[in-house]
């Protein structure tokens, strides 16, 4: 195992009943609150009122930005930075799930820059500090309530890029099951893939020796197996949102990839997707995960992939190579009993920019995606074709 640092100081206020106790946090970091949401169902499912009422309680003014698109844009990055200048705002609250949280992200680190924030996400300018973050999470996907990543995307130039900094990493974040259950069937069944290849990605590595994080990554991808169903069967059952929420903030905090070699390899991937047609990101990498566990195949990463099905979908076979292979049939089974498109054409997808998307997927890595095995752009191509 690889030496490694592990902090994760985010405040986490699980459960009901805990809005006057966040709403507390949040006014230890300022009196003025910019409310990011996404198209405005908090706000009909009475959310918002319970969040914005008991931060009035606390003497927390706030303000709204709402809008926020499922793949964040950067204009809507732009007009919440221009707020947050304009109204004075002390402290960034995101209501939503991932996307929200991502844009509240940059604006927290571009209102203390005069640089543009898509300078932030492409490496050109510096993240010198970001307004305090404190996320309120309603879609159990993305992990962004526990993490310094954020992923935007830019329509003009047909990129969505992620980005990260210590600095946006949220001080507190309320993460109340109950907030969840209004969550429809398509978009639980996407933020269980999301969780589950979060935990897949930091999981697939060969030549090493972290059992802890790897035993680790298969009970939060067990319990995918099992809540995720379990919430479309019953789309108000608590105990399984409760179970997806608390597992979506675990698969991709750091603590699963601490002491191991780390390199995404389906997320790049899948950006691309998002970025050239605008899908639902977990849906995208419902349909890459399969494909590119079976483009990578072979003696060396067999015996990981025969692990995962054995301890994850109680594969029986003893040979490595066949519980390999059963194992990648039964995570696309998985996702097809879960009502995921699992096919690009079904989600729009046609052939006419797959050699594009290969090519710039492959340039954004430097030329080649590495990860559980290095992937050149012939290689992407391959997988994206397998995936039509």
């Amino acid at each position: 195992m690889d030496n490694f640092v592990f902090s994760v100081p985010t405040t986490i206020f699980f459960g009901t009943g805990q809005a006057r106790a966040f709403a507390e946090a949040v006014k230890s970091y300022g009196e003025k609150a910019l409310i990011v949401f996404g198209g405005g169902s908090i706000k009909k499912n009475g959310i918002y009122e319970e969040i914005t009422t008991a931060l009035h309680a606390a003497g927390v003014k706030t303000v709204d930005h709402g809008g926020i698109e499922p793949n964040p844009r950067v204009e809507s990055v732009r007009a919440g930075i221009d707020l947050v200048k304009k109204e004075g705002v002390d402290v960034i609250v995101p209501v939503g799930g991932g996307s929200t949280i991502d844009a509240a992200k940059l604006i927290a680190a571009g209102a203390l820059t005069a640089a543009d924030p898509w300078k932030i996400v492409i490496g050109e300018a510096k993240v010198t500090g970001a307004l305090p973050i404190c996320t309120v999470l309603t879609l159990a996907a993305t992990g962004s309530e526990m993490d310094q990543g954020s992923v935007i995307t830019n329509p003009e130039t047909k990129e969505k890029l992620g980005w990260g900094s210590p600095k946006v990493l949220p001080k507190a974040s309320m993460l109340n099951p109950a907030y969840t259950v209004s969550v429809n069937a398509y978009h639980t069944a996407a933020g269980t893939a999301d969780i589950m290849s979060h935990t897949m990605e930091n999981y697939f590595t060969v030549d090493d020796s972290a059992f802890v994080q790897d035993s680790m990554a298969e009970g939060v991808l067990r319990t995918c197996r099992h809540a995720g169903p379990a919430a479309l069967k019953d789309g108000e059952d608590l105990e399984a949102r409760a179970n997806l929420m608390w597992a979506s903030s675990w698969a991709i905090n750091g603590l699963l990839r601490k002491g191991k070699p780390q390199a995404w390899s389906v997320h790049p991937m899948e950006h691309e997707l998002s970025a050239f047609y605008d899908i639902t990101h977990g849906v995208g990498l419902a349909i890459l995960t399969p494909r590119w566990l079976r483009h990578v195949l072979s003696a060396k990463t067999a015996p990981k992939i025969a692990r995962f099905g054995r301890r994850v979908f109680d594969i029986r076979s003893e040979d490595d190579v066949d519980a390999a292979n059963e194992a990648i049939e039964a995570l696309y089974d998985f996702f097809v009993s879960m009502g995921i498109p699992m096919s690009l054409k079904e989600v729009g997808i046609g052939e006419e920019h797959l050699a594009e998307m290969a090519k710039a997927c492959a340039d954004h890595a430097g030329g080649v995606v590495r990860g559980f095995v290095d992937l050149h752009e012939d290689d992407i191509l391959a997988i994206y074709k397998a995936c039509l």
